[in-house]
């Protein structure tokens, strides 16, 4: 079964009977009727729609495409397949995994469960070059090389990387300027993609700007004054949240980048969060798709949100005990906060007793058994990924490569047979 949308396909049967002005009697088919049906079947557009609302997850379109030979070209087609990526770019992507980078090669660790789960190196990345990883979003991911100055942004399931040069005199000292940036794409848009880069070393005005795939260009150069203080961080991982771009740059600010107005803001972190402890904060999406902030001392995690009134107060929406929630043995020793997933909101935490996924909106930890540590933490890897489906002439060719082997099979053991029976009449 794939759902409602499939399932209604098939149908009990429905005739009803109408009499004609000439008092003939006839009989027709309701909707529910197979002959609807059928004729639904025999369109491919209309089945193709219906298909395109299968399930975001990996296994979806092949485990569809055994139904039969029609619903396989129907799938295997390019065109579809970017449909389908279009399609569910609107709502929430799969999770598929989580990246983390060792000796300079970016590997790809599953998070999923069969038949959904994908290998473990499925994809990897080798860069000669001396880089940080900025971040990851809507399935691309941005390095920064500081010796080239140069950004990369490489597309996984494409294969693609793309170099672009720093615009001149963005970063003054390779060695010395922080640099961080976003990656990130339009609202159901899957060829083209924006960079955002940010720099700021206390001495001078922050500064954004913003690359455009679409025109192959850079932005002006876009300043802000802000506190003597403020400093970007490199590799602080962004959180993009109700049109804005958001960067921890401090245990007490956070650094806005506005994508509509294309202005840059500090937002000071809630005052009343928990002090005097050790604590491990990140940027999150709050409920309605605004800002908010989860802040974990110990095990005691706060999760505030952030009023959007003309003061922009922070309200403390709720406190959980997570050691509450992990397996005995869990709180032997203090968590470690790993990513933040945005649009899965899912935060990732290391425990002595394994790695575990937390929704934060169902508050249900899950263990990811396979998972390590990386020096750098783990980056979420969301997107709707459609693997390949044989079909077309490369699965024509090797259906037919089959059946000759089979057909050769069965020659030969007729041979054998008939060979048997002469030898017993002679």
């Amino acid at each position: 079964r794939f759902g409602p949308a499939l399932d209604s396909l098939h149908t009990t049967p429905h005739r009803t009977t109408c009499v004609s002005k000439e008092g003939e009697m006839a009989t027709a088919s309701l909707p529910g009727s197979p002959e609807a049906a059928a004729a639904v079947l025999e369109n491919d557009d209309l089945v193709s729609e219906i298909l395109l609302r299968l399930p975001p997850q990996p296994s979806s379109l092949p485990r569809a495409s055994r139904v039969c030979r029609r619903w396989r070209r129907l799938l295997s087609d390019p065109a579809f397949r970017r449909r389908f990526r279009i399609h569910h770019r609107r709502g929430t992507p799969p999770l598929l995994g989580l990246f983390g980078s060792s000796r300079g090669v970016v590997t790809f660790q599953p998070a999923l469960d069969a038949p959904d789960r994908l290998p473990r190196g499925h994809f990897s990345l080798n860069l000669d070059d001396d880089y940080m990883t900025l971040g990851w979003r809507h399935g691309l991911a941005l390095f920064y090389l500081p010796d080239s100055l140069q950004v990369v942004v490489w597309d996984p399931l494409a294969g693609a990387q793309h170099r672009l040069d720093i615009p001149e005199g963005f970063v003054l000292d390779p060695s010395e300027d922080p640099v961080n940036g976003a990656v990130l794409r339009a609202a159901g848009d899957i060829d083209h993609f924006q960079v955002v880069l940010v720099t700021s070393d206390g001495r001078r005005p922050a500064l954004a700007c913003v690359y455009s795939s679409e025109t192959g260009l850079w932005g002006d150069f876009i300043s802000a004054q802000l506190q003597s203080a403020t400093m970007v961080h490199w590799g602080e991982p962004s959180v993009l949240a109700g049109g804005c771009i958001y960067w921890l740059i401090s245990v007490t600010s956070i650094l806005e980048f506005d994508l509509d107005s294309q202005s840059l803001a500090v937002i000071l972190v809630p005052a009343d969060m928990l002090t005097g402890r050790s604590h491990q904060s990140t940027v999150m999406r709050a409920e309605g798709g605004g800002m908010g902030f989860l802040n974990v001392a110990d095990f005691t995690a706060e999760f505030w949100r952030r009023e959007t009134d003309c003061d922009g107060s922070w309200m403390l929406g709720g406190t959980v005990e997570l050691d509450k929630l992990l397996p005995p043995g869990s709180d032997n020793e203090a968590l470690r906060m790993l990513g933040y997933a945005e649009e899965n909101n899912v935060v990732f935490f290391w425990t002595v007793v394994g790695v575990f996924m937390f929704n934060l909106q169902s508050l249900e930890p899950t263990r990811l058994s396979e998972i390590g540590i990386s020096g750098y933490g783990y980056h979420p890897f969301e997107t709707v990924y459609t693997p390949g489906i044989g079909g077309g002439q490369e699965g024509t060719d090797k259906r037919r490569s089959w059946w000759k082997r089979c057909r050769q099979h069965i020659r030969g053991l007729f041979s054998c047979a008939r060979g048997g029976n002469d030898g017993d009449n002679k």
